[in-house]
């Protein structure tokens, strides 16, 4: 995206993925962070997303 980013990774401390997301204005990051979810959900579909999930 030219506006922003997304990023997901394997955690390098816990067997859990780390996803990172930035946009330059508050909709950017929102539609970054919509589509890098979907995007999980396509190849992780039972993929537990929060902050709690592990």
């Amino acid at each position: 995206w030219p506006d922003g980013f997304g990023l997901i990774r394997a955690s390098n401390t816990t067997p859990v993925l780390v996803l990172r997301f930035e946009g330059q204005t508050p909709e950017a990051l929102a539609r970054i962070e919509a589509d890098m979810l979907a995007l999980l959900r396509r190849v992780k579909p039972d993929a537990q997303l929060g902050a709690s999930a592990h």
